[in-house]
């Protein structure tokens, strides 16, 4: 199994807080590696695509970017 493979097994999940409550989160699964995302911290977290220079994510923090199996 080379690399290609294994990572082909795996999604990027961009994970933020949701509304409904403290230990609630919503997943969002995203087109590209995790290092193709810049996190920028603040009153308002975002996320933008170091490719495109496009935000993703405009909201309530703190927000991961990470890399997890994929569901089948």
């Amino acid at each position: 199994m080379s690399q290609t493979d294994f990572f082909q097994d795996q999604v990027t999940i961009l994970r933020a807080p949701s509304w409904l409550g403290r230990d609630v989160h919503e997943d969002r699964a995203l087109p590209l590696t995790p290092g193709n995302y810049k996190i920028t911290p603040g009153t308002r977290w975002t996320v933008t695509s170091l490719k495109t220079n496009e935000v993703i994510y405009d909201g309530i923090g703190p927000v991961k970017i990470r890399r997890e199996p994929h569901s089948s």
